[in-house]
């Protein structure tokens, strides 16, 4: 018998009530089904469903038969978005490099539009994977209350509430969970640090030199040629007593 989806809460009550805010160039692009009216559009829809799931919309990744079928109307958008979630391209480049936990984030930011509500979602979520597998967990996700209730069958997952009450915007999630954890990043040699100025000091005011101090005209010194005729080495060997002693 599997175990149950764990209890857990929004880390806000407010996370349950709709939010008024005034459009902008921060409110999400919605593409639906609903209004599509020429091929362009449903091409638009398509290439979004990929940025939204995948981070990119590469030639090389895409899915062509899925494509196909949406088009001519076999699936829904919804089903889509399963095909996608359970492409080879989704699960070598996000559920083979990531633990269960990390895995649980990016599909509740990528198919729900929101950040886990806390650690508790994340586990609950995690038992779910380990008892319906990969599959399971993504169509529990497409099936749940919640998605249904904001996107339903014909719209594409977006990043919900992306306006915050203060006016300041939160981070997309493409830039706020990178793809790889820690540890793939550090296995795979990235972030490389690229330096493409010089490197410069900083010294603290009570510490930079006085007037008077002679750092101040190290640099100067150092300008200047040598003075005088640079001392001989000689050997002791080559020197005739002899002839240099003065005689009476």
């Amino acid at each position: 018998m599997p175990i149950p989806l764990l209890e857990y809460a929004p880390s806000t009550q407010n996370s349950r009530v709709s939010g008024y805010e005034v459009g902008g160039d921060e409110q999400a692009r919605i593409y639906s089904t609903d209004n599509l009216l020429s091929p362009g559009q449903i091409t638009d829809l398509i290439g979004n469903a990929y940025r939204q799931i995948f981070f990119h919309a590469f030639e090389a990744d895409r899915e062509k038969f899925l494509e196909s079928q949406l088009r001519s109307g076999q699936i829904t958008v919804r089903d889509f978005i399963r095909g996608l979630c359970l492409s080879n391209t989704f699960t070598n480049s996000f559920y083979n490099l990531n633990n269960n936990y990390r895995f649980v984030e990016h599909c509740i930011q990528k198919i729900l539009g929101r950040d886990v509500y806390s650690e508790a979602e994340k586990i609950a979520w995690s038992i779910v994977i380990c008892n319906k597998g990969r599959a399971g967990f993504i169509n529990d996700l497409l099936n749940s209350d919640e998605y249904l209730e904001n996107f339903g069958d014909s719209i594409v997952p977006y990043q919900r509430r992306r306006v915050l009450p203060s006016g300041a915007s939160e981070l997309p999630f493409n830039i706020k969970s990178p793809r790889y954890e820690a540890y793939h990043r550090r296995k795979l040699g990235f972030p490389k640090a690229s330096w493409q100025a010089a490197t410069r000091s900083y010294v603290p005011q009570d510490k930079q030199p006085k007037a008077g101090d002679p750092a101040l005209f190290k640099g100067m010194a150092q300008t200047l040629g040598k003075i005088g005729n640079p001392p001989q080495a000689i050997s002791a060997l080559n020197i005739d007593y002899q002839n240099l002693v003065p005689r009476r």
